[in-house]
């Protein structure tokens, strides 16, 4: 499965069966967090076998159920904390989806159980990611035109397009897609909107941009 069907593929799920994760899977998440963590000096950590973080009111309030592995995106705290957090997290998304699993981005709904995860002096948790095997593979989320996230003068070649229409495929907060992309010469320069975790978001569809538009063909603004 290449990686923009991936994309595709991939929505997010609440609702999880009671299944663990096998050997193999987990240690394909970790060998990817390690990877990520040297390249990013973040410290993603990945949870298993936990089940008091989503048995709590506000994960109930979430609609979420059964879950008991997540992944925790923490880092030292910066300016770009949050963005780092949303391209790093959806790479393990993806690498998720292909892996069997299902996944959902989660903000608030959950609980911090103290010794779970390591969170050291300076840094700081910014979300964290649900997965497992769902009950469901989770719906298709609406997307607004690309050209309404896109700002082009005159006309823009075709990877540019397929970056905008990946992106358009990424999950956001509340599926708000508060983010726009423009071109300039050859330069693409990604925004952020206002509003909860657009930080985040912004990460995230900057991940779906690139992996589509190919790395070779663009550099960031």
């Amino acid at each position: 499965m290449d990686i923009l069907e991936t994309m595709r593929q991939r929505h997010s799920v609440r609702s999880y069966l009671e299944k663990p994760l096998e050997d193999d899977v987990k240690s394909a998440l970790q060998k990817e967090i390690d990877t990520i963590n040297r390249e990013s000096g973040l410290r993603i950590q990945l949870i298993t076998n936990e089940p008091k973080a989503f048995n709590s009111l506000m994960a109930h309030y979430g609609k979420f159920s059964g879950v008991t592995n997540y992944i925790a995106l923490v880092g030292k705290k910066s300016r770009d904390l949050d963005e780092r957090c949303g391209y790093y997290g959806e790479r393990l998304v993806l690498l998720a989806q292909q892996l069997g699993l299902n996944t959902c981005w989660v903000a608030l709904t959950y609980k911090k159980i103290p010794g779970v995860f390591q969170i050291a002096s300076g840094e700081k948790l910014t979300v964290v990611i649900a997965l497992g095997y769902g009950a469901t593979q989770g719906v298709p989320h609406s997307s607004k035109p690309a050209q309404s996230v896109a700002k082009v003068s005159g006309t823009a070649p075709e990877w540019f397009w397929n970056g905008v229409t990946a992106a358009l495929l990424a999950p956001t907060a509340m599926n708000q897609q508060k983010f726009t992309f423009s071109l300039e010469d050859g330069k693409v320069l990604a925004k952020a909107g206002t509003g909860f975790y657009t930080k985040v978001d912004l990460g995230i569809v900057k991940y779906h941009f690139e992996a589509a538009a190919g790395e070779e063909n663009f550099q960031w603004a």
